[in-house]
Parts: C-alpha cells; structure tokens; sequence
C-alpha cells in the first residue's frame, strides 16, 4: 500500500510540474500577442490557411449582396453569413423568421429529430416537389454572379479642398474664388458669401455667449438662365460639402404618388456617401421652388403647393427627420437613419415668373393725378425690377408666411445683357469656348474665335431669352461640321470662327500648316 500511496504522490508532483509548465507557455504566448500581435499569428498559420485567406481578400473587393431581396451591403446594411457562402440582410432574415414562427409548416418547428428525417427521406424518394441546385455552378458566393454585384469602394486619396470647412475664410475670399467662376450678378456673390460665412461659424461655434445664432436659409429669385443652380454648385464644390439639388415640382403631400419632402434629405444623405455627420452640414438647393405656390381660386386639395410648404417647415428650421438609406420612400424594405436638419444651409430657387407685375402694382400705389403724379408706366422700361422685390410681394405671388419667416435672405440675380453673355463665353474657368478648344487640341487643332464672333453668338441667345443655357445650343449648332470635317485633313493647324460663319453668310478662316484658305462651299 505504501508503494502504490508513493507512485501517487509522483503522479501529483508530476501534475503540478505541468501545470507550471503550461501556465508559462501560456504566459508567453500572451506576451507574444502583446509584442508581436498579429505578425506572430500569421506565422504560425499553414500554407493552406494563406491560401484560404488570399482568396477571402480576392472576394472582398466586393460588397455582400442579400440573397433574397439583392441589396447590397452599402444599403442593406451588415448580412447574416449562410452557409455556401450565402449572405441575407437584417430586414429579410427578420421576415423569414417571422414568417416561420407563424406557420408551423408540417409540423416541422416542433419536430426535435430533424437528423433521423433527413435521413428517412434521403433513403426514401427524397423530398417531395423539391429539387436541390449545386450553388458552385452559379459562379459567385451565394449564387449571385460578380457582374452583379457592386464592387467595395476604395478609400480615395482627398485633395484638401480650395476652401476648407473649419478654416471658413472670410466673405471677399469666398467671392474672390466665386468670381473666377461666375460672371457679374456681383451683388447676389456678396449676399450669398456671407450667409454662408455666417452660416458655417454658426455650425463650427453652436453658441456665442449662450446665445442661439438662428440659421440664414436663403432665397434666390432670378429669371431663367441666370445662373442660380451654377452659383450653388460652385458654391459647394469650393466649400468641399456634400450637395443634393432637388426639384420642388415633383414634391408632394405625404401618401400622394410623387416624392416625400425627406427624399431631399435622402439625396444629400446619398451626396455624402451615407455619412451622417457629412451630411448634417451640407447644401441643400431646391429649385423651381415658385412652382410650389399656393394655387389661387381653387376648391380642390392642394397637394403640391401650399401643403408641400407646410410640410418643408421643419426641415428649414431644424429637426430630426427620419430619412429612408438609399431610396426615396419610406417602406418595410429600407433601413432608416436619422438627419439633424439644424446645421443643414437650405438655398431656394425659382424664376418666379410675373413677380414683376406684382412689384410694379405695389410701386404704382402712389400714382394720383396732378402735376407731380408718378406715370403709370414709369417702371415698365426698368430692366432690374426684380431688385426691388419685397416680402410682401413674394407672399402675394403664393408663398405661405411661415415658409418665408424661415427664409430670412432674399437674394435676386440680374437677367443677363449682352456683354455679360459674351464674358460667360470666353472668361470663366471652365467657359463652353475653353471646353471646345480643348476638344481641337487633342487633334492638334488650334481653335479661335474673334470678337465679332462673340457678338453674334450673346445676340442670337439674346433672342432665345433663355440665358446663358442659350449659348450651348447655338455653339452646338454652328460646331458640328468643323467638328466632323477637321478629323478627316491632319494638316489643318487652326480654325478661325467669324462673325459671317454664325450668321451663315461666310465660312470660318483656317491655317493648313502655314497657309491660309477659306474651308468648302459646304461650310459656308
């Protein structure tokens, strides 16, 4: 007895020997985790694990979509991983499971031996009216081809952008790098540079000695062409922010065929690459924003005037709106996220075509008899009429108070003049005329166009009177055929546009490599 209690104690001593032992390999291997980390575990793993996660990174260049509803995962959200490499989203794996617990198929939720059945039907006739597709014909994880999945978007290197958001720099920079842009309509450059100054101190301070600084939404009325939507989005791309133009035409009352009010929030949502924080200090510009006013002598429900403005108040002033990821609507398919609209700078737009009739009925409220009377028609030949537009004008014309009350910045633009359409053509950065002689350089083709030319070009847009949207169609026009023919000689050097080839009574000059000839009858 005393032999096997001696070999006992051994085996105890022996245990604790390595029990020791393991509690060092264990201390060392935490100490390896501290130091070398992830370098230490990729060391250790076997050639076949590699591969395996070589090709886990071949596939990562593409989202998961959802095998039900095929979602990707940008919209979706995180997927539930399947097996055979199937990836459903939260919504439908929520609505399968739903659906299942309310409908015990056969009997099946209740049933604990699914081992045994599997393999009574295997060696029976197998499952009835079900037959079983092999996913790895399918080529693609879940059976869902590559060519229909979206690929991971890569982390793009930034450019630090000309104006930077938490270094906003003073108004006159601000039109300084506007002007290089846009031509004249200097004073709607100054409101505008400083609402938006203004504004993004506001969004980088919150408060100033606990004082509330109120948003500066802003108005622009302008006629057609003027540049109101240009000036916005050169506005957005020097403040680096996202921006989401929408068109208050198809705006409607909510549970009415045509887009929600959030949808606007739903396309600055998607500007922003669904970043929220980004998005709760964008740009959001509606425009055609007159077409929502109040219709006048009707009984009928208005669903896109009055009612659209009624619903676009929270938004201008500030709240948090639920606002649908990657769709227009809100339905049971689409994940919700939640926008604080405070921080967001809301700039309306419209023509607000026959405002200038109401101006003119209230400047001619003073017109009387006598010899100091004021004439009727004294305002008639006023080309900037709309400089003298009042709030009370613009409430007449069909806007609610309440939606004005929330638009504290009115901002008009000039119509266009002649000498003005000529600047947009050949000064701005990136005028239509510098796009085109980019386009014959690439041919080796030196493009020019004399001041004639210029002229002839804003006078036929004047005619159009649709601004400077006019001077695309027109240079299109006369373009087509030197566009066409110069590909065909490669000893054209340059091509002169006169005034007789825009107004059809001549051809344009062009240099053959030092000489100089008119082109065919067929150009004139």
């Amino acid at each position: 007895m005393n032999h096997f209690d001696n070999k006992d104690d051994e085996f105890e001593i022996r245990d604790e020997e390595l029990d020791m032992k393991d509690t060092e390999i264990n201390e060392d291997d935490y100490e390896d985790d501290e130091e070398g980390g992830e370098k230490a575990e990729l060391e250790k793993k076997s050639p076949e694990d590699k591969k395996k996660n070589a090709a886990d990174g071949k596939e990562s260049e593409y989202e998961d979509v959802c095998f039900i509803c095929r979602r990707p995962e940008s919209k979706a959200g995180k997927m539930f991983k399947l097996p055979n490499n199937i990836s459903v989203c939260n919504d439908c794996m929520h609505k399968t499971m739903d659906t299942v617990s309310q409908f015990d198929y056969q009997g099946m939720l209740g049933n604990t031996n699914w081992n045994d059945e599997i393999e009574k039907w295997s060696k029976g006739k197998g499952f009835p009216n079900i037959s079983f597709v092999n996913l790895a014909d399918l080529q693609g994880d879940g059976g869902i081809p590559n060519k229909q999945r979206l690929k991971k978007k890569k982390a793009k290197k930034k450019e630090e952008p000309v104006l930077n958001i938490k270094d906003i720099p003073a108004p006159h920079k601000i039109k300084a790098q506007l002007d290089e842009y846009v031509v004249g309509q200097e004073k709607a450059k100054k409101i505008i540079s400083v609402a938006v100054y203004n504004h993004y101190k506001r969004v980088a301070t919150g408060t100033m000695d606990e004082i509330e600084i109120e948003k500066s939404n802003i108005l622009m009325i302008g006629p057609t062409g003027s540049g109101k939507t240009y000036l916005v989005r050169t506005l957005a791309k020097l403040l680096d922010v996202p921006l989401a133009i929408a068109d208050a035409t198809s705006l409607t009352e909510a549970g009415y065929i045509g887009d929600d009010i959030e949808s606007v929030l739903s396309k600055l949502l998607a500007a922003a690459e669904n970043d929220v924080d980004r998005a709760e200090r964008g740009i959001v510009f509606i425009d055609e924003i007159d077409k929502i006013a109040k219709k006048r002598n009707t009984n009928s429900r208005d669903v896109s005037g009055e009612s659209v403005q009624q619903g676009m108040l929270k938004l201008l002033e500030g709240a948090e709106i639920e606002v649908p990821v990657g769709a227009n609507s809100k339905n049971a398919m689409v994940p919700l996220t939640t926008i604080n609209t405070k921080n967001i700078l809301f700039i309306c737009g419209g023509a607000f075509p026959d405002l200038e009739e109401i101006i003119k009925q209230r400047l001619n409220k003073g017109t009387s008899i006598g010899y100091g009377a004021q004439l009727k028609d004294k305002y008639d030949k006023e080309k900037n009429i709309l400089n003298r537009v009042a709030v009370e004008d613009i409430r007449k014309f069909g806007m609610i108070p309440e939606f004005l009350g929330r638009m504290p910045i009115i901002c008009t633009l000039e119509g266009l003049t002649k000498e003005m359409l000529v600047k947009i053509l050949k000064e701005p950065k990136n005028a239509i005329l510098k796009q085109y002689q980019k386009l014959l350089e690439l041919d080796e083709v030196k493009l020019l166009f004399d001041e004639g030319a210029l002229e002839a070009i804003a006078e036929k847009a004047m005619e159009k009177d649709t601004g400077a949207r006019a001077l695309r169609a027109i240079i299109e026009e006369f373009m087509l055929d030197i566009m066409y023919e110069i590909p065909k000689d490669d000893n054209i050097g340059q091509v002169t546009i006169t005034r007789e080839y825009i107004e059809k009574t001549g051809g344009p000059v062009v240099d053959i490599r030092g000489n100089r000839m008119e082109l065919p009858d067929h150009l004139q």
